[in-house]
């Protein structure tokens, strides 16, 4: 079958043709309908050797959809046929965290040495991919596969960090989005069907600030200098109640410090590897910081459930997997409006 891989330290990804895989007990094997890019999977491929702990090679793709196509044994409860969304950050199933769904906290992971599909695991951007537990489908039904595959992480993320910020995020208050790419793009949305905030989008690109204003963002603010001043402008001096930074790099973390209101929230999304120092003197009064990660199960079906009812849409930009490098390419460069889709 055809596969997407990080093959070699320092270098992109590549285009190859690997064994089909078989499922063992318990697993399933899915025929890939829909992949998806993320700049986590550039973050992992710009890492140097030295810090590179996923494996080579590495088949990509930590945001997959598919169908079933053959089960191991021992499955129930999953027929052949059926379209599938990935729920991709894998814990062991046993811990208090998993036993909540949310094995986006897995206590014990690490030392078990599990890890998610495309981050570790063998991932989608192939033409098939296996699943370790039929816990870690989320039934997609009529939904088209390409069109909402990258909830599984841009809209799963988002949604799990803006809930977490909700009882600020009331009517009359202000949430702030800096970064409105991949995941800030579906952010706003999702903090529009959610709450009564009006929406700042912040970016470095005039284009991506079109687009989060076709999506539902109050006020656009070019990101820069400048950017702080216009926020606490644009609410009357008071500051943001919420501040959701979808880059992480240390320019956005230093607008989120200047501009979250007193016991406000910022929640840093983005791994840029900006730092935040928070406490008296640094940040106002009460406000907190938080760096989320992924989400639970639950709220992946939550998001999917936004996506049926329109609530939610990611614009797409479909590619064959023959073009992937050249897709990952144009991530990479910031060209991508909103999310790229390897479709196999």
């Amino acid at each position: 079958m055809k596969a997407v891989q990080y093959r070699e330290i320092g270098k992109g990804p590549e285009v190859v043709e690997i064994p089909t895989p078989e499922p063992g007990p318990g697993q399933i094997r899915l025929r890939v309908t829909a992949a998806g890019l993320c700049h986590s999977d550039w973050f992992v491929m710009d890492l140097p050797a030295e810090a590179y702990t996923y494996g080579l090679p590495l088949t990509l793709g930590h945001e997959g959809a598919g169908v079933v196509d053959k089960l191991g044994e021992g499955v129930t409860g999953v027929s052949v046929g059926e379209s599938y969304a990935i729920y991709g950050p894998w814990g062991c199933g046993l811990c208090h965290a998993c036993a909540q769904g949310q094995e986006n906290y897995c206590t014990r992971a690490a030392e078990l040495g599990i890890q998610p599909p495309g981050l570790g695991a063998p991932g989608a951007m192939a033409e098939y991919v296996i699943v370790d537990d039929k816990r870690h489908l989320v039934p997609l039904g009529d939904l088209d596969p390409v069109e909402v595959v990258s909830l599984t992480d841009a809209g799963l993320t988002p949604y799990h960090a803006i809930m977490a910020a909700q009882d600020h995020l009331r009517a009359g208050s202000t949430a702030v989005v800096l970064g409105v790419g991949g995941l800030g793009h579906v952010g706003v949305q999702i903090i529009r069907a959610i709450s009564g905030a009006t929406v700042i989008a912040v970016d470095t690109s005039d284009e991506k600030l079109a687009l989060a204003k076709e999506v539902g963002a109050h006020h656009t603010v070019i990101s820069g200098p400048e950017a702080a001043a216009q926020i606490r402008e644009l609410t009357g001096g008071r500051g943001a109640d919420a501040v959701f930074d979808f880059a992480g790099v240390q320019p956005t973390i230093d607008i989120a410090r200047e501009v979250v209101a007193v016991n406000g929230n910022i929640h840093i999304v983005g791994i840029g590897g900006g730092l935040l120092p928070t406490g008296f003197f640094s940040t106002p009064f009460g406000a907190s910081v938080r760096a989320p990660y992924w989400g639970s199960r639950s709220e992946l079906m939550e998001v999917l459930d936004l996506a049926r009812v329109e609530a939610v849409n990611v614009h797409v930009e479909r590619y064959p997997i023959e073009e992937a490098p050249e897709a990952y390419a144009r991530l990479h460069h910031g060209d991508v409006r909103g999310r790229a889709v390897v479709i196999p």
